[in-house]
């Protein structure tokens, strides 16, 4: 189905202005947002994207509809991964809480350009080159096979783009705000903000590079490609405040994943031959094979998140592992003192040390192999301990 340019126009209007109104009255002004604060906007995001993809069901049909979803839930699952690879550059950064929801944003952002560019590339090619679909599908194959591998979520090691930024781009040691450019000893420098958002905007490329072969895989209607894709993304920003305490639980969402990609990248290579023209694979003629409709997809998709989601939320390593590295995240951030300078938070960010603490007592002795280097760990612990009571000390003695 044909879309109306007036509906592309509308379109694009409303994303830019929902991203305009998120910077101008969320982002622009540093703060540190709260658990009621990203719940709200985390589904007032979600409502916005449901209530467009009923207008395209009513107005395009129920075909246009089912790819619709199946391509926004895709997305917004391939979105909740990648918030793993954000939290760990920004930890490698060691980026400001507050200023953690202009760097999401940029990224974001970033990300819409460079998949728009990948859609409209993407689609130019498959219009002139259906054997494109063979390379879109190996792709989700290798990637579904490097989501099995269980350090592709490895909190402690960063990535090729971070390495790179550093590399490349000498910085300040400390952050000025969120200035991307400092006064340092005369000279003007870059700050770590710069890098931060260097190094995400290039992991989002590669993001890209997954994501958008496997929204083709549902649909080659670039409208929906391209309104499934961008609503997936808006409200990532709140949704990384919302569950960031709760991303090392979905221990087995890489899996699920492998299996939604692999099953999209099959998908893609039947569908290359059923429209097969290379003169190497059945003489350049179209193989005869069975094609899976949009509608098994999307119950293939939702059904494996389902069971992913509950089986991670549910299992005994899941909640060890997410105390276990919860603890040792919240006691770096308790102990560096620019990442939040206001108390109140910071004594939140104690407290759930101290709860994840309790919770790594009471674990099985089998689930405290989960602690890696277990002597750094402890003493990581203790520091924070240590600085808490001294921070008590001093604000006794202030109120003294």
């Amino acid at each position: 189905m044909e879309v109306p340019s007036y509906v592309w126009t509308l379109t694009i209007v409303g994303i830019v202005g929902l991203l305009a109104f998120d910077f101008f009255f969320h982002v622009r002004k540093a703060h540190t947002p709260s658990l009621k604060e990203s719940a709200t906007w985390s589904a007032i995001y979600v409502g916005i994207a449901l209530v467009f993809g009923l207008g395209v069901l009513w107005f395009g049909g129920p075909t246009m509809g089912t790819e619709y979803f199946a391509g926004y839930v895709t997305e917004k699952a391939l979105s909740v991964d990648n918030l793993f690879v954000f939290l760990i550059i920004m930890a490698s950064f060691r980026v400001p809480r507050a200023d953690q929801q202009k760097v999401l944003l940029f990224g974001i952002v970033f990300s819409l350009i460079a998949r728009t560019a990948f859609i409209f590339l993407g689609a130019a090619l498959i219009n002139s080159f259906a054997w494109v679909f063979y390379i879109f599908g190996l792709i989700l194959l290798i990637t579904a096979g490097n989501l099995l591998r269980p350090d592709s979520h490895d909190n402690e090691s960063e990535g090729l783009v971070v390495r790179l930024a550093k590399k490349f781009l000498p910085a300040s040691e400390h952050y000025d705000g969120d200035k991307l450019f400092t006064m340092e000893n005369g000279k003007r420098v870059l700050t770590p903000m710069l890098l931060v958002m260097v190094a995400i905007g290039g992991t989002d490329i590669l993001f890209a590079l997954d994501s958008i072969p496997a929204i083709f895989g549902l649909t080659q209607n670039v409208f929906i490609v391209f309104t499934a894709t961008a609503f997936s993304l808006m409200g990532l920003r709140q949704l990384f405040f919302l569950i960031d305490g709760l991303l090392d639980r979905l221990i087995f969402l890489s899996y699920g994943l492998a299996v939604i990609l692999g099953f999209i990248g099959v998908k893609l290579i039947l569908h290359a031959l059923h429209e097969n023209t290379l003169p190497f694979v059945n003489d350049g003629e179209h193989v005869n094979v069975v094609e899976v409709s949009t509608g098994v997809s999307l119950s293939v998709i939702l059904g494996v998140l389902v069971i992913t989601v509950l089986a991670s939320i549910f299992s005994p390593k899941g909640k060890a592992k997410n105390a276990v590295s919860g603890a040792r995240r919240h006691a770096v951030e308790y102990l560096d003192l620019n990442y939040e300078t206001d108390m109140v938070e910071r004594d939140k960010i104690f407290a759930k040390m101290c709860r994840e603490e309790n919770q790594i007592r009471r674990l099985p002795e089998k689930y405290k192999k989960l602690i890696r280097n277990e002597t750094e760990f402890l003493d990581l612990l203790r520091s924070a301990h240590t600085e808490h009571d001294k921070a008590q000390v001093r604000a006794a003695a202030a109120e003294g």
